[in-house]
């Protein structure tokens, strides 16, 4: 969660007569804001609300998971006294470049195999949901970055919804050039050759399946 958002959470959670009070250990344990009585932070819309480290498996092993989103996280965790299904979650990143072509957001027939391969898995299980998170590197503006990784995660989504997965068990979200997995190894910003190729890794799709087997 960069500075901004959270200047701007911690305004409304102040408003709402409570304190986001989250150093950056509690933030990475907890994915839902807590108040200073550990207690969920509710918008005005009766929504929870969610920190920047917010995922479905992460969701699920967070105390209020069941209460914020009872319709992502597993049944098994929800209600562990019914006999349920061993659940299963396999996470895989796949790089954009092998998805979509350089600075565009429509999916190449390699991609489109890679999917396949991913809607397999998926319907060879009792599927919950689907998380695809859409990043890109940091060449660019963040209102551009933000707006190319919706695209492209829209797209996995439309495409595995072509596939017969249920799209109310797909969960979509773009996080723009936020979440850098190459650190500080890549140096300059000048769009070089050099800096483009040591900047792919950050140009991904995280994609999550979640399920019962």
């Amino acid at each position: 969660m960069n500075i901004a958002k959270k200047s701007l959470l911690v305004a409304l959670l102040a408003g709402l007569g409570l304190s986001a009070g989250l150093s950056t250990a509690t933030a990475q344990e907890r994915v839902y804001v807590i108040d200073q009585r550990d207690v969920v932070a509710i918008s005005g819309y009766d929504l929870c609300w969610r920190t920047g480290y917010w995922t479905p498996a992460a969701a699920a092993l967070d105390p209020a998971g069941c209460q914020c989103d009872p319709d992502l996280v597993p049944q098994s965790v929800c209600n562990p006294s019914k006999p349920t299904a061993v659940p299963t979650s396999e996470k895989i990143s796949v790089a954009a470049d092998a998805l979509f072509d350089f600075n565009k957001a429509t999916l190449r027939p390699a991609g489109k195999a890679k999917l396949d391969e991913l809607v397999a898995k998926a319907n060879a299980i009792n599927l919950e949901v689907i998380l695809a998170v859409g990043h890109t590197d940091r060449i660019g503006s963040v209102a551009y970055n933000q707006a190319l990784s919706e695209k492209r995660a829209a797209a996995v989504k439309d495409y595995l919804v072509s596939k017969g997965i249920d799209p109310s068990r797909i969960y979509a979200e773009g996080k723009g050039k936020s979440q850098p997995v190459t650190g500080d190894t890549c140096v300059g910003n000048k769009k070089t050759k050099a800096l483009i190729e040591c900047l792919q890794p950050d140009r991904r799709v995280d994609i999550e399946v979640i399920g019962t087997k």
